[in-house]
């Protein structure tokens, strides 16, 4: 069976891992992939973001079976494309994609189907948005309502700050047109917790629960970026507030979706907030979330292309999808100056006995060598029964990939730790 994955990133990478497990795979594409996943599947020098030459490849080269990760692709239609040349894959169509294409259509949803989140307000008139900020509580969170490389969404402590944040959306354009409308809703409290979900419409299986570690610095200081680690699972969300989320986010975003004739078969990733008045939606991702997913899947006992087939057969009832009852931790190490200015081109070398358990984003081949060209260049995962020893067990693993100007923070998990030891 020849599979294709689409993207080239440590999602990826740590997805097509998760595959290759399979036996009945005999050919494992990336497109367009990166120097590390070269180590594990054949890369394909297309862009994840063009439809045609994607499915022109998928065609010319027989492929089975098509797994669309990142949100770009997702959002203009790779799965429908795709669909329509007879080829199956992963991942929701165009019109579910929307429910992390415009955050303006997804807090909408919730609104209409009474799915908790922050109250909230959408602008396409940079006046209108500037004069309804006179009227609310600091600190405010402004959104681009379009996709924006996971960075669209700026937390305003002061009028000023976020009057700069809607112009600068707005007329500077820095999301080029995913800031034409904007999303101002209210800052809520808590911890967060991220939910990734297999679903095929008719049924929902939540996967292990993680936390992302979003600021570039320890201490959760500095600027935000994609993540610079997670762990799994997260001790906030107990059993009690996995059977809420069920039934009062979960299941009836699902149905919510099948009611707007948009069913979403695929990945479902809820960012959620467990607030003093109980958990609320922060945003919906309509695919694996990076790095969460680095965590995720190591964890996952039961076959992934099964899981997936199933998905898109919608006879995920009818599959097991098993979790193993340990914890992960993974953590990125980044080029330093991310996630602004950073130097490209430094060997990266990676020791032979971690090699299963490090995800390569931002790294490619040059003359035979791996070389960072990215600002998170990789994740290094670590599993073991208990997250203190997960936690040791990865800090160790990033002691054996070395490149110059490295860089990763040195608390991830530890806020997790502290309510794994009060507990105990």
């Amino acid at each position: 069976m020849k599979v294709l994955v689409i993207g080239g990133g440590g999602r990826e990478h740590a997805v097509i891992k998760s595959l290759k497990k399979n036996p009945t795979i005999t050919q494992l594409y990336a497109l367009p992939g990166n120097g590390g996943i070269a180590r594990d599947a054949i890369c394909v020098d297309i862009s994840a973001k063009d439809v045609d030459g994607a499915v022109s490849f998928a065609v010319q080269n027989k492929i089975d079976y098509v797994v669309v990760t990142p949100d770009d692709p997702l959002v203009l239609g790779m799965v429908d494309a795709m669909n329509n040349a007879g080829i199956a894959c992963f991942g929701p169509n165009k019109a579910a994609a929307i429910i992390e294409g415009s955050k303006a259509f997804s807090k909408n949803l919730m609104k209409k189907y009474n799915i908790p989140t922050a109250t909230y307000e959408v602008f396409s008139d940079e006046a209108k948005a500037l004069a309804y900020l006179e009227t609310v509580s600091l600190p405010i969170v402004i959104k681009a309502d379009g996709l924006a490389l996971g960075k669209g969404v700026i937390i305003a402590e002061t009028l000023d700050d976020a009057k700069q944040a809607v112009h600068s959306m707005m007329s500077d354009k820095i999301f080029g047109s995913s800031g034409d409308n904007v999303v101002i809703e209210e800052f809520l409290t808590g911890p967060e917790v991220s939910v990734l979900a297999f679903t095929d419409g008719k049924t929902l299986v939540p996967m292990v629960s993680s936390m992302d570690h979003k600021r570039a610095l320890d201490g959760d200081k500095g600027l935000n970026t994609g993540g610079m680690g997670t762990i799994a699972p997260n001790p906030y969300y107990t059993n009690q507030i996995a059977q809420q989320c069920m039934e009062t986010i979960f299941l009836p975003t699902m149905h919510a979706m099948n009611a707007e004739g948009r069913t979403f078969k695929g990945c479902l990733y809820f960012g959620l907030m467990l607030t003093p008045n109980g958990p609320k939606v922060i945003e919906y991702n309509c695919r694996f979330g990076d790095p969460e997913t680095q965590v995720v899947l190591p964890l996952l006992e039961s076959d992934l292309l099964t899981i997936m087939q199933a998905v898109t057969n919608e006879t995920l009832d009818q599959v097991e999808v098993k979790f193993s009852n340990g914890s992960a931790c993974c953590v990125v190490v980044a080029s330093q100056g991310y996630p602004q200015s950073y130097q490209k081109g430094y060997e990266i070398t990676i020791d032979e006995s971690v090699q299963d358990n490090v995800f390569v984003a931002g790294a490619k081949a040059v003359e035979g060598k791996l070389v960072n060209s990215g600002g998170r260049v990789l994740g290094v995962t670590a599993t073991a029964d208990t997250l203190p020893q997960a936690i040791a067990k990865a800090y160790e693993n990033v002691e054996k990939v070395h490149f110059a100007n490295a860089y990763c923070r040195k608390d991830i998990g530890q806020k997790a730790l502290k309510v794994v030891l009060e507990e105990n």
